[in-house]
């Protein structure tokens, strides 16, 4: 397991493990990843390397969930 690491999601500094990876997060925060969007250090992830992309010291996430909705 990596040293824990500080990252900030959606504002908030929160220490993290080091060698997570974005799902890892997702996950611990029971977020679901089929109506998400990630936008990691000012670049929008695909759901494709959520699994993939190892968090670092100082990354800075916006998690954003979409809200389903009837007409207008």
């Amino acid at each position: 397991m990596g040293d824990d690491i500080q990252i900030h999601v959606n504002g908030q500094t929160r220490p993290w493990r080091g060698d997570a990876t974005v799902a890892d997060l997702l996950q611990e925060l029971d977020i679901k990843t089929e109506r998400v969007a990630v936008e990691l250090n000012l670049e929008i992830l695909d759901r494709a390397v959520f699994g993939e992309r190892v968090l670092k010291d100082g990354d800075r996430l916006e998690i954003l969930g979409f809200i389903g909705g009837g007409t207008f």
